[in-house]
């Protein structure tokens, strides 16, 4: 193959594409239509899995491919195929110009250029052989066999991708982005006098493994699983009913992502089904609350230096002290809804359609002690992580299943709570945040993000929160 550094000789010299020649065939597809790209992409991607003291699975993947897009008012044509080649393109063309037949269509004006770099360009599957890598699971399994003799089971597994895509617009703008990813993940079930429960960590990001494979990062980290292990151990049935919830920092921000992020993409709102649309200006939240998407964070998980429409990614802010002051938009949304696009236009791969999606999306830090906002709950939960949930976009509800949660009785944390849920709707939660916390934290990076079928990494983020009045769906009879 072809050195993989150069992205004319990853899809054109390896490929024996000629680049005159396609970027014809681009601009004869997009004749006529307000805006569409040639996106190629090319990926490696591997992953290990160790389970049962034993490696239960290796895998290595390879693949590429094109989407042609043509999109001409509120309709978009779209082809797509894992055979990069001239031909292929050509068929392709001739399916996406149906879309712009009859249309005179302005095009819209390239993505602006950027020069930011938010990660390296590193390979991860290179940077470790498979031998370090496979260790590496074999020893967080028997670290945590020799923590604690309560342990019965122990999962791990690591991951790596490499990915180059380059986008070619009409007229000749290229764009190219190279994105390495990478994640770690244990999970430990424990078991006493009959009754097993178990705990989990994960943590990934834009980068090398180098991390990873650091016994002081992998080791905190089964510690981490297995102390919420042994937590739930102790757990008693929650309680239910209305009450004051204290969200911890960090991950349950996933639940501000899914309750609230959502509802704050463009294309809900210009179609009118989210219930955040139409209220540009209003407050929405409770005084202090300020959400923002940001994209631009150094080797996030969530972090795209340019998004895959070719724009660059932005810090957006969508909520600012309770107003309600933008959404994230993709090219098509934002230039229906008349504002800019904020680098928000995603796709899980080269199969699939672009749409407005988060990045990192995480709320800003007040001006409270954590401390003090337990100490000012009488009686309520403390909730610091999260499993599944569901969210309605078009009314905003939620259901949330807590992993981790506490009693809280005269502002001191009591018995960890196992099997607590969380019900309400993301705009009314926003009006009912009554603390803020000054400990603003992001997940470990280990956000994915799905909608319409597609998935994408993302980041979530907040700090300690209390929040008054939301219903607590428990197991206590």
């Amino acid at each position: 193959m072809a050195d993989p550094t150069s992205e004319h000789d990853l899809f054109f010299t390896r490929t024996g594409m000629d680049r005159g020649r396609v970027q014809r065939t681009v601009d004869q597809a997009l004749k006529g239509a307000d805006d569409g790209e040639l996106y190629l992409e090319y990926s490696q991607s591997e992953s290990f899995a160790f389970d049962d003291n034993r490696l239960r699975a290796a895998t290595f993947d390879t693949s590429q491919g094109f989407g042609l897009r043509a999109v001409a008012g509120e309709a978009t044509g779209y082809a797509h195929a894992s055979d990069i080649s001239e031909d292929a393109i050509a068929r392709a063309a001739g399916t996406v110009r149906a879309v712009a037949q009859g249309y005179s269509g302005v095009a819209a004006a390239a993505p602006p250029r950027s020069n930011v770099k938010l990660y390296t360009a590193i390979d991860p599957l290179e940077t470790a052989g498979v031998e370090k890598k496979v260790t590496l699971l074999e020893e967080m399994n028997a670290y945590a066999r020799g923590k604690d003799s309560r342990v019965r089971q122990v999962s791990a597994s690591l991951s790596g991708e490499w990915q180059r895509i380059e986008i070619i617009r009409a007229g000749g703008e290229r764009y190219s982005d190279i994105r390495p990813l990478v994640r770690l993940n244990v999970s430990v079930i424990v078991e006493e006098n009959g009754r097993q429960e178990s705990g989990s960590f994960g943590g990934g990001g834009r980068g090398g493994y180098e991390t990873y494979l650091d016994p002081a990062y992998w080791q905190a980290g089964v510690d981490e699983a297995l102390r919420q292990a042994l937590v739930n151990l102790t757990s008693i049935p929650a309680p239910a009913g209305e009450m004051t919830v204290v969200l911890g920092p960090g991950w349950p921000g996933i639940l501000l992502h899914e309750a609230i992020g959502h509802g704050l993409e463009g294309d809900f709102n210009r179609k009118g089904t989210s219930a955040f649309a139409g209220l540009l200006g209003q407050r929405v939240a409770a005084k202090g609350v300020t959400v923002v998407d940001d994209g631009t964070i150094d080797g996030r998980r969530g972090s795209l230096s340019i998004d895959d429409e070719g724009t660059p990614t932005s810090r957006t802010v969508l909520i600012e002290d309770g107003i309600l002051k933008g959404y994230m938009q993709d090219r098509q949304n934002a230039r229906l809804m008349g504002v800019a696009p904020t680098g928000n236009g995603r796709r899980q791969s080269y199969a699939a359609p672009v749409m407005p999606r988060m990045t990192n999306t995480y709320m800003l830090a007040g001006d409270k002690d954590p401390a003090e906002i337990l100490s000012s709950v009488k009686k309520g939960i403390y909730a610091t992580n999260f499993g599944g949930g569901q969210v309605d976009i078009t009314s905003g509800k939620f259901v949330f299943s807590c992993t981790e949660a506490y009693i809280i009785e005269d502002g001191k944390l009591g018995h960890a709570i196992k099997g607590a849920t969380l019900i309400g709707s993301g705009p009314e939660s926003l009006t009912r945040v009554s603390m803020i916390g000054n400990d603003m934290k992001l997940d470990t990076g280990v956000g994915t993000c799905g909608k319409n079928g597609q998935s994408v990494p993302v980041g979530v983020g907040q700090p300690t929160l209390r929040l008054d009045g939301l219903t607590v769906g428990g197991t206590l009879g």
